[in-house]
């Protein structure tokens, strides 16, 4: 792994955009500079290793530029970032680059072997674990402060040097997912697999559960025209009818379980190990080395950390849970008061004080 990053190439001659990064109007030259050669720069040297290139707009400024990557790159980013593929022999497995020949439609040249979604959540991970090494501040910022393992991402935006990134549209595989998506009239299921595909594992859930669940709801929707439609003098009929709603309700819910379960496991997201994420970007800490890993990222002081919850946070709980005690008394003590004036006085203003919450 050490020797594939040292001898990864940085250039590419089909260079594809995935990620757009927009900088501030007025952003120092200096400054696009530095964090554009971060990007660039090698691994070894604390670098994110992806491809960049500016975007000049009309009126010639330069704050938008594209991230792309090398498929080499993506394929040593898939296994930092932990990807889980299917192997030729249908078993899920976390993608190793050794190991590439093993993985179901791998080849050298087959470029979509790694989704979209998947390649710009690698060039995202890339970016927001880009941290700093030796510098105290960003560079034409004095003002925007720097340590050892801060995210540069992070303090860009946080300076509002950086204003947003965001993942980049592909015209043609958009085009495509929308044919076969709702292009044209048809009775079928969605095409969960290409939403995945293009937008994530995430979005393809969202939608998984929507057609799932349109279609449970559709007995309930069935045997409850009826009720709706005729007056029932017998009320034995709703509460068979509410009975059934419940258990239904519990079936379908159940049933989801199996069905996403089916599907994360399909896609590789339930197998994928997260115990070894690297920190959040806005997580605050010195640059050390993790004991368990190996690698090279922030901690935070144990020692610091039980003296925030034992002097800071515990004293907090506790003076919230005395106050939310102390306006309970209150409220018991306004409503005895309200028992007793209407008790002495029996009028209708008293009666409506007895309902006021």
């Amino acid at each position: 792994m050490a020797e594939s990053w040292s001898f990864l190439d940085t250039s590419e001659p089909n260079f594809r955009p995935l990620v757009v990064i927009e900088l501030a109007k007025g952003t120092k030259k200096e400054t696009v500079e530095w964090f554009t050669e971060r990007i660039v720069d090698k691994k070894s040297n604390g670098g994110a290793q992806l491809l960049v290139k500016p975007l000049v707009t009309e009126n010639g400024d330069e704050t938008i530029y594209l991230v792309g990557a090398s498929h080499f790159r993506l394929l040593l980013g898939a296994e930092t970032v932990g990807l889980v593929k299917e192997c030729n022999d249908n078993s899920m497995r976390t993608f190793t680059y050794s190991s590439r020949k093993t993985f179901k439609d791998f080849a050298d040249d087959n470029h979509s072997f790694l989704t979209m979604a998947e390649c710009q959540y690698i060039i995202k991970h890339e970016l927001e674990n880009l941290r700093a090494k030796d510098e105290k501040m960003i560079p034409g910022y004095p003002q925007a402060k720097l340590y050892p393992g801060k995210s540069i991402v992070r303090r860009l935006l946080t300076s509002g040097i950086l204003v947003q990134i965001f993942p980049l549209h592909d015209r043609e595989e958009l085009k495509k997912l929308r044919y076969t998506w709702y292009g044209r009239v048809k009775v079928g299921y969605q095409p969960l697999d290409e939403i995945r595909c293009y937008f994530g594992e995430t979005i393809a859930l969202y939608f998984g559960f929507l057609e799932y669940f349109t279609f449970a709801l559709m007995p309930m929707a069935v045997i409850g025209i009826p009720y709706y439609v005729f007056a029932w003098e017998d009320y034995d009929k709703y509460v068979m009818f509410a009975t059934f709603n419940l258990l239904w309700s519990t079936a379908i819910l159940e049933v989801w379980k199996r069905i996403c379960a089916i599907m994360t496991y399909h896609w590789g997201t339930l197998l994928m190990k997260r115990q070894f994420e690297e920190p959040r970007p806005g997580f605050h800490g010195v640059l050390g080395v993790n004991p368990v890993t190996g690698r090279e990222e922030p901690v935070y002081s144990s020692v610091k950390r039980q003296l925030r919850i034992y002097l800071v946070s515990l004293p907090f709980v506790c003076l919230c849970l005395y106050f939310s005690l102390y306006v309970m008394m209150i409220y018991f003590d306004l409503e005895q008061w309200a028992l007793d004036y209407h008790e002495e006085n029996g009028s209708n203003f008293s009666s409506v004080m007895l309902f006021v919450p």
